[in-house]
């Protein structure tokens, strides 16, 4: 395994793994604060409890988070199965 971590195409592709990962975070995190701006605090505490219903493009950046943050997680494994 030596051999193979001194390889620059294995290196290139290790760098390459982590600025995606990098900017994957960096998504994902807009896309949470996004979504969170229109909590607030009394929801913390269980007050002014609504559900309603995600739509339009409330729902797309539902379902984006959750692929965005499938995407990172996989990433995170891969980079440890390959370090």
């Amino acid at each position: 395994m030596h051999n193979l971590a001194k390889d620059p195409t294995i290196i290139g592709m290790l760098f390459a793994l982590k600025v995606t990962q990098i900017v994957i975070a960096v998504l994902l995190m807009g896309l949470i604060l996004i979504q969170s701006k229109g909590v607030g605090l009394g929801s913390t505490f269980g007050g002014g409890e609504v559900y309603f219903a995600r739509r339009g493009a409330e729902k797309i950046l539902f379902v984006f988070t959750i692929v965005i943050s499938i995407l990172f997680i996989t990433s995170s494994v891969v980079n440890v199965w390959l370090n």
